[in-house]
């Protein structure tokens, strides 16, 4: 019994000692962290002795476990007076051969530990132990991975610093080295930009990281694959070299296992990339895979990076799932996904009315701190899908109104130019901008006045106690760059006065020298709109009173008469008025290109129509009235008004020359109307309001 007492003595202090040592600073373990995980860790003790005690215990007792450190021990550390406490998770080892992989822990002088629970022994096996320490490793890894790339940005203040860095550290993902140069790049003027991609391509490093990439593309995440080459194209790597094609090609390869945010920075990128096979093949096979995952998406702004990555010739039906599903999440808009819908839409030149009328609320009633870059996106999206909606301009308008003194001259001339294209004249702002200009003229370069002449002409605005004024000094501006206009800017810059009816001699005669005038007829760029503006200055030189420079006119061909085209509706209207094709003439042929769609003859008053024949016989030219009916589509007119707009306004001013009264007759309007309101519609237009008592027996 004694004997059995001192040998579990013995036993007992020995095991005391040889744990103590496993404390101790005289054994050490260290982890050799592999970055690629291609190796598992090693333990590597110098306290041989242990080391051959705890195999040899494994081997005697194979059920048993070893802990390294206790489950549930609580890490006590000193900060001043005051002790505070953590959990600590620890990693349980079986014994089973050799040691299992555990993770590296490390104290300070301050740190000390004690036990809260009773360590518990693990028996679910070596297969779930290892599966459990491979997982916390891998965690391990990624995070010591982050710190790394985090550091590495933090470190390094240009592109080339990143390659020292790689130089020094070949082992960490080759891929976060360019991702790392593309945040440092961003930050960067173009020309910086520029100087640090010429250093970047002699580093000679360079070469040995885009081997390292391609080398790696097949194996990295295919999201951080994406990101990668998103960098690529951003610093400016050439598109045309083969690493971005490698990628390109890998990218094909694993285009099925793309998720939501891999869809999204693979169509940011496709949108920035020049065509070429490869790339039109990687679009083809994004357009399937939105086809296929479109109603999984959840995030707006993803939805319309695809949007504008797919392109005009996406089929339509493509198109129109992408339009549902926008419809669908409407509800998910935010104020900005509103705003960027616009130019989503014009990527891929699909036209939704109601999508964009549910976008246009929303961004009218948040208008206010809207910047200008976005308000000039917009409109010239709603330009490209031929979208115009009043209100919304209106709102746009007035907030430049509002806001007039924030903005510069060029800017708003940006925005008018936009409204003009769109044909919207906001009459408060263009004469607020109207007297910027008169106060601001010795600030405006040719490129400027030429684009507020063809504004103010175009939408045929007048100011009414600024007009003269505004002219004269637009001449005066523009005349100092008369020797450096080209023809056709100078005949651009003369028909725009001619509408404004401002008829600068000087500028006539200039553009009348013979040399410019053959430039301009041999010319075979916009030929049809170079014929058109000088038979428009002909018909002001000759109608308008400007004597001194009728002997100047341009001598032109007549346009042919085969271009006349019979507006049927407005003539069966017309026909049920009147009941008697003899009372009026249809496409009429004038002097100086003009013709009129249709010709009636009247009293002066307006109450009775003649036919041709009787009031060439019976009635004086004095009392004849010659009355033109001009039939114009809706683009003649400013949007959302009857005010028409310049070339309309023009040839309304030369016909009165020639004799006619003039009426307008909007024929978008005329087909809204059903037969019955169409006459009382057309009677009104043609007849005064005297004439009804009298002329009754025209109505039908």
């Amino acid at each position: 019994m004694n004997n059995k007492t001192s040998s579990f003595l013995w036993n007992l202090r020995h095991l005391n000692l040889n744990i103590c040592s496993f404390g101790s600073t005289s054994f050490r373990r260290t982890m050799k962290v592999d970055p690629l995980e291609l190796h598992k860790p090693k333990l590597i003790y110098q306290n041989k002795t242990l080391k051959i005690f705890l195999f040899h215990d494994s081997l005697q007792k194979p059920q048993s476990s070893v802990r390294f450190f206790c489950q549930g021990a609580l890490v006590f550390q000193l900060k001043g007076n005051e002790i505070q406490k953590r959990s600590l998770n620890t990693l349980t080892s079986t014994s089973v051969g050799k040691l299992s992989h555990c993770r590296r822990q490390s104290f300070d002088s301050q740190c000390f530990l004690m036990m809260h629970t009773t360590p518990q022994i693990d028996v679910d096996g070596l297969k779930k132990i290892e599966v459990s320490a491979e997982h916390d490793l891998s965690q391990k890894e990624k995070q010591l991975d982050f710190v790394r790339q985090r550091d590495l940005i933090q470190q390094c203040n240009s592109m080339s610093d990143v390659l020292d860095l790689f130089s020094k550290f070949p082992k960490l993902s080759s891929c976060n080295y360019f991702i790392s140069m593309w945040k440092i790049a961003k930050n960067m003027s173009e020309d910086q930009r520029r100087f640090e991609r010429q250093l970047l391509y002699e580093h000679p490093a360079f070469n040995q990281l885009c081997y390292q990439v391609m080398k790696d593309a097949k194996i990295v995440r295919l999201q951080q694959l994406m990101f990668t080459l998103y960098a690529l194209i951003r610093i400016g790597i050439p598109q045309n070299t083969y690493l971005i094609h490698v990628l390109l090609r890998v990218v094909q390869e694993r285009i099925n296992e793309c998720d939501e945010t891999c869809l999204s920075v693979l169509s940011r990128t496709l949108e920035i990339m020049e065509e070429n096979k490869n790339v039109d093949a990687l679009r083809a096979g994004l357009r399937l895979l939105v086809d296929k995952q479109i109603w999984t998406l959840e995030h707006i702004l993803t939805l319309q990076t695809m949007m504008r990555c797919i392109g005009k010739n996406a089929p339509y039906s493509l198109k129109k799932k992408i339009e549902i599903k926008a419809l669908k999440e409407l509800d998910k808009f935010s104020y900005i996904n509103s705003q960027r819908m616009f130019g989503a839409l014009a990527a891929m030149n699909h036209r939704s009315v109601t999508l964009l009328n549910e976008c246009s609320k929303m961004v009218a009633a948040n208008i206010p701190g809207c910047p200008f870059w976005m308000l000039m996106n917009m409109l010239q999206s709603c330009k490209d899908l031929h979208y115009q909606n009043l209100d919304f301009f209106t709102a746009i308008a007035d907030y430049i109104t509002t806001t007039f003194d924030m903005w510069k001259m060029k800017q708003v001339l940006g925005i008018l130019f936009l409204f003009e294209a769109l044909r919207f004249r906001h009459i408060d702002l263009m004469n607020l901008f109207l007297k910027k200009v008169l106060d601001e003229s010795q600030f405006l370069n040719q490129k400027d006045i030429l684009c507020i002449l063809h504004i103010y002409s175009s939408l045929n605005h007048f100011h009414e106690c600024k007009d003269q004024q505004f002219l004269e000094v637009m001449t005066s501006a523009l005349n100092s760059y008369l020797p450096k206009l080209s023809s056709l800017n100078l005949l651009s810059a003369v028909y725009c006065f001619c509408v404004l009816k401002h008829f600068p001699e000087e500028f006539l005669n200039q553009l009348f020298q013979e040399n410019i005038i053959n430039e301009l007829l041999m010319s075979d760029n916009e030929s049809e709109k170079i014929e058109y503006m000088l038979h428009q200055v002909n018909a002001c030189l000759e109608l308008e009173d400007i004597s001194a420079l009728k002997s100047t006119a341009i001598p032109l061909k007549e346009c042919s008469s085969a271009s006349l085209h019979s507006n049927t509706l407005v003539e069966n209207i017309l026909l049920n008025i009147l009941e008697d094709k003899g009372l009026f003439l249809k496409n009429v042929q004038l002097p100086h290109n003009y013709f009129v769609d249709f010709e009636l003859k009247m009293d002066s008053r307006r109450t009775q129509v003649f036919p041709v024949s009787e009031a060439d016989a019976f009635i004086a030219d004095s009392d004849i009235l010659r009355v033109a009916l001009v039939c114009v589509p809706r683009n003649a007119f400013c949007f959302g008004s009857t005010h028409p707009r310049g070339g309309l306004q023009m040839k309304m001013r030369h016909l009165k020359a020639l004799g006619f009264h003039v009426i307008l007759v909007s024929t978008s309007e005329i087909k809204k109307l059903d037969l019955k309101a169409a006459v009382k519609f057309l009677k009104a237009k043609i007849f005064s309001p005297e004439a009804f008592p009298t002329a009754t027996k025209f109505a039908s």
